[in-house]
């Protein structure tokens, strides 16, 4: 009987730490909703989800077949999340892909009314190896401001661990602000 009220005390436990996660992560994301409201923010996201894991060193950035790409649920992952930023956020000033199909996708999506930049220095990072040139170039963008809007630069896990030293999940917001040397993260925003 002992051992039938711990698993049951086990399993209550389990329940409310999963149910606190989720509260915590709902607080998180109307928390990242209320500083974009105001506008003047930088986004990254993480591209939308996809079919596979992470890109070989075989891809090539002009050939989609070599890459992962957004599955079903990742392209209503990805309109969602532009039907919520339509209607909770400040107006969109700039948004910005890499150029890996996942990402363009993703942006194409979500924004489909939207001009589209394409800079390839938020092309997925080499973890094992960093190109310093390229943190450093995505630093000094991410640090140019948007004035009234919101900037949003869609990108790869490997980028926004290697700029704020966070993970982040396919699909998921991180609000950032940096000065071209250092990045802080203001919040996050999850879709689900």
């Amino acid at each position: 009987m002992r051992a039938v009220f711990k698993h049951i005390r086990t399993t209550i436990g389990l329940a409310a730490v999963i149910l606190s996660a989720g509260v915590f992560s709902a607080n998180a994301t109307e928390a990242g909703w209320a500083l974009l409201r105001s506008g003047g923010h930088t986004v990254l996201i993480r591209h939308a989800m996809t079919m596979g894991g992470a890109n070989d060193a075989l891809v090539d950035p002009n050939d989609c077949s070599t890459q992962n790409r957004l599955t079903e649920q990742g392209k209503l992952q990805a309109r969602r999340m532009g039907a919520l930023f339509a209607t909770r956020a400040a107006p969109i000033e700039r948004i910005v892909s890499s150029e890996y199909c996942a990402a363009v996708e993703t942006a194409r999506s979500a924004f489909p009314y939207e001009e589209l930049e394409i800079n390839t220095a938020f092309d997925s990072l080499d973890e094992s190896a960093p190109d310093e040139r390229q943190i450093a170039t995505m630093k000094q963008t991410l640090a140019a401001s948007p004035r009234s809007g919101n900037a949003i630069f869609i990108t790869h896990l490997s980028n926004i661990r290697s700029l704020t030293g966070q993970s982040a999940r396919e699909g998921e917001a991180v609000i950032v602000e940096g000065d071209g040397e250092s990045m802080r993260v203001l919040g996050k925003i999850i879709f689900r």
